[in-house]
């Protein structure tokens, strides 16, 4: 597990005045990676780490000469692959430069001022070719919600807690943020019927998730063990897996989501390191007594003293008659990464315990982080309890689930005694209407 270094030290500052802000996503103890380019041209696209309000061009600053060697270029090109793969001690000495360069004082402070490029100006790209996407289940308190409302005798199945579920999600239909989307179509049983019809999802749902980057691969054939397994994660962003509830019910038997989940999936732009989050360590949930013991490939010392990251969430709306009314999006719910039953490591070596091989770019949704208590809830089928108890927004409008026009919103960050706040920027999308 990555340790504390002088890049985690909450007194740096920088020279760009804008990652200095309280509250600020981006200050210099961040430095989250993205491919991106400025709005509406046809430059290519290229890699860049984000400081404050602006976003270094780590192609522009490789070719300026600021920073040297393969982790330096591949930062800087159209995807982070190359990068991904390199492992941990390229990270984290590209780490070390970019924020020794980047605090005040420093000689290559002249030239970075020419790399910067304004967020407000940029558009951005998936971050990385994702060749495979697996989305767990690690938060018992969404697999019990969702149990409960189908299984009212036998919410939670017996497998839970010995074995961390995920099924493969789609790659292809991942979408970076203020990517908007279309509302699904497909087979749906209406209530009390005994034959399906084809329509569009009536009850269009999100789920606040995490997105995991595999950076180094492994071999077809070779396991990484729990004790190895976050040497195998390059960093960590926002992902709301969009969910078609109606369709879901009706497909999901025998063997699982297909249409009801692989039409969008939403993937901030920016990923934050490992090593960024390593001052928010914490211990993974107790587990109940009557929990079942761990199997050893799934237990180890250090993942069960610091396993888990205190990662805030929320879910934020806003409708369209808000945007029309200029109303800010307002909260629905917040949780914490930290409540998740199953941790980052356990999910990387249970993926890999039969021999699967990871790839750099990989992503491991860690499936609807739901919290202890209902405010908790990261889905809209949790907080109504199955559509029964509408969310009132301030305006008076009420919401079952996601209505076209609304502009569903994740955010994340990280805050503590003791060490500098960093943040995960916005997982964003508005829902179109179905195409006729």
């Amino acid at each position: 597990m990555a340790t504390l270094n002088e890049t985690h030290d909450p007194s740096l500052v920088s020279w760009v005045e804008s990652a200095n802000l309280k509250g600020s996503d981006f200050p210099i103890q961040n430095l989250p990676f993205a491919v991106f380019r400025r709005r509406g041209s046809d430059e290519p696209w290229r890699g860049g780490v984000a400081i404050g309000e602006q976003i270094l061009d780590m192609h522009a600053a490789f070719a300026a000469g600021i920073f040297s060697g393969d982790a330096a270029a591949a930062a800087g090109e159209a995807s982070l692959n190359r990068l991904m793969d390199m492992g941990p001690a390229a990270w984290s000495d590209l780490r070390l430069a970019l924020s020794r360069a980047l605090r005040p004082g420093a000689r290559e402070a002249v030239v970075l001022h020419r790399c910067l490029v304004a967020q407000a100006d940029a558009e951005y790209s998936l971050p990385a070719q994702v060749g495979d996407y697996t989305d767990f289940y690690t938060s018992v308190h969404h697999a019990t919600n969702i149990g409960r409302l189908f299984r009212p005798d036998n919410p939670l199945m017996p497998n839970y807690k010995w074995i961390p579920i995920g099924y493969h999600g789609r790659a292809s239909s991942l979408i970076v943020s203020g990517e908007n989307f279309r509302r699904p179509c497909g087979q749906i049983l209406p209530p009390g019927a005994s034959a399906p019809v084809f329509a569009a999802s009536r009850k269009l749902d999100i789920e606040l998730e995490l997105a995991v980057y595999i950076g180094r691969g492994n071999a077809h054939g070779q396991a990484i063990p729990l004790a190895e397994a976050e040497s195998h994660v390059f960093g960590v962003s926002l992902l709301n897996d969009w969910s078609a509830r109606d369709i879901q019910a009706w497909e999901y038997q025998p063997l699982g989501p297909f249409l009801a989940k692989n039409f969008a999936s939403t993937l901030s732009p920016w990923i934050v390191t490992l090593e960024a989050l390593a001052p928010y360590r914490t211990a993974p949930p107790v587990r109940d007594a009557e929990d079942p013991e761990l199997l050893p490939y799934l237990n180890a010392p250090g993942d069960r003293e610091e396993g888990a990251l205190d990662i805030q969430l929320e879910v934020l709306m806003q409708t369209a008659r808000m945007r029309a009314e200029e109303q800010a999006a307002t909260r629905l719910s917040a949780t914490n990464y930290r409540h998740a039953y199953w941790t980052l490591g356990q999910m990387v070596a249970h993926h890999t315990v039969n021999g699967c091989n990871l790839r750099a770019g990989d992503i491991l949704g860690t499936g609807t982080l739901s919290g202890p208590t209902l405010d908790q809830a990261a889905a809209l089928i949790e907080l109504t309890v199955g559509g029964k108890q509408p969310v009132v927004l301030p305006n008076g409008e009420q919401r079952t689930f996601v209505e076209d026009g609304d502009r569903m919103e994740l955010r994340g960050w990280c805050e503590r005694a003791g060490a500098a706040r960093i943040g995960f920027g916005e997982c964003a999308a508005t829902l179109l209407p179905a195409l006729a």
